[in-house]
């Protein structure tokens, strides 16, 4: 009987996870059963060029629709997977359709964003997640318009930037001191509020938010200060951006151990036999950086759902790799590798007042993390140098004129072949 492996989700390492189970060789029967009634499509793009008008969404195709007919991959479009036994090793279907068994398993179903109390149905506040939001989103942007987004993370950022480009008044309130501050250091958190600043962006930090009220059909925010935001007149729509929830429910219903997010092992197994998980949902081991993580990032979602493919056919491959995520903004190119830690050393190469810069983060005198603006090929070798351990010392690694490539380790050359 033809072996059947299910992902559930759509998404970036669903649809990696088909591809790479095909070109590993798999030739049973692939089932990809995503909730979205569309075809599967990146998210990065949403927040910059689908919100900034650049590119409609209907463009947005992780595979173009005969992929999926050639590789012999069924894509169930807006569907969702109401229940799952780990004993009888199915998964039941919404809309009456049944049920699928299946012989590997793999969960791939991201996460949703959090939003503020009392706000669900409130017209003119939007959260981004979809192909949708964005579309609805950038249809209520431009010159007379005015946005107030919660949340200056990355996605917050990406968003105002992108507003703001298309000519939006913009407003940001962020809880914390400076914008992005899980994921730069203060000396570069600071570069960014300014960034944003210095092209009109309205960004108060340091500001919590109550509640959020509506007059007249348009929306202000009380803050935690009891002050109406923003302070020069009310918003025509509100975005919050203050993260996203793990999706565990099925798993958790279905037994699975869940502590933010699926628990995995470094082969991408989860606590049910058959069954991995990866990409956003996946809270994985990873040796690199001494514990164990959950990343919402591109790299992470593509790389593990390859590496989850390839475990789901046995081939016991751990997974582990340098975080690396980007942010564009302003037509500025932001790379982090790593997990960046306020407390960290931060040695500069460059002027950060340039828009070509890069920091290099040391915690105990390791290299942890490093974060660059426009510096790509830096970031490069810097995941290189963070996976090695490297030891730099202070002064030298300082010195923007000797490369860093010079800090590598020399890396032993592979065997010759043997016939």
């Amino acid at each position: 009987m033809r072996e059947t492996h299910v992902i559930v989700g759509a998404g970036l390492a669903g649809i990696t996870a088909a591809a790479t189970l095909r070109a590993e060789g798999f030739d049973g029967r692939v089932v990809v059963i995503g909730d979205e009634d569309r075809a599967p499509y990146p998210r990065p793009p949403l927040s910059k060029q689908v919100v900034g008008g650049e590119l409609p969404v209907d463009r947005l195709l992780l595979r173009p629709a005969p992929w999926y007919a050639a590789k012999d991959i069924e894509h169930l479009g807006g569907v969702s997977v109401t229940a799952l036994d780990t004993n009888a090793r199915t998964v039941s279907l919404d809309g009456g359709t049944g049920s699928l068994s299946y012989d590997r398993l793999l969960l791939a179903t991201g996460g949703r964003p959090r939003r503020l109390p009392g706000t669900q149905g409130l017209p003119g506040v939007h959260t981004l997640r979809t192909a949708e939001d964005a579309a609805a989103i950038r249809n209520r942007l431009g010159p007379g318009r005015r946005l107030l987004v919660v949340g200056a993370g990355f996605l917050g950022a990406e968003l105002a930037a992108s507003a703001r480009t298309a000519g939006t008044d913009v407003t940001v309130l962020e809880a914390a001191p400076l914008p992005l501050a899980r994921s730069l250091p203060p000396l570069l958190g600071l570069r960014y509020a300014r960034i944003h600043r210095d092209r009109g962006v309205d960004l108060l930090t340091g500001t919590g938010i109550d509640r959020l009220v509506g007059e007249a059909g348009r929306l202000r925010a009380i803050g935690s200060d009891g002050r109406l935001y923003p302070v020069d007149g009310p918003a025509d729509t509100v975005v919050v951006a203050i993260g996203i929830r793990p999706n565990t429910e099925l798993a958790a219903a279905a037994g699975i151990t869940v502590d933010d997010g699926i628990v995995v092992d470094e082969y991408c197994r989860t606590s049910a036999p058959g069954v991995f998980a990866a990409g956003d949902v996946a809270n994985h081991p990873n040796p690199l950086l001494g514990c164990r993580i959950r990343l919402e990032h591109w790299q992470n979602a593509q790389h593990q759902g390859a590496a989850a493919a390839r475990n789901m056919l046995g081939q016991e491959q751990p997974f582990a790799e340098v975080p690396w995520v980007w942010s564009d903004q302003y037509g500025l190119n932001l790379q982090v590798a790593g997990l960046p830690q306020p407390e960290d050393d931060v040695v500069l190469r460059g002027d950060p007042d340039s828009n070509s810069f890069v920091a290099l983060l040391l915690r105990n005198g390791v290299l942890s993390a490093a974060i660059g603006m426009d510096r790509g090929e830096d970031i490069r070798i810097a995941r290189r140098l963070i996976q090695q351990g490297c030891r730099p010392d202070r002064e030298p690694l300082a010195d923007d004129d000797r490369s860093l490539d010079s800090f590598l380790a020399s890396e032993p050359e592979p065997a010759p072949a043997t016939h």
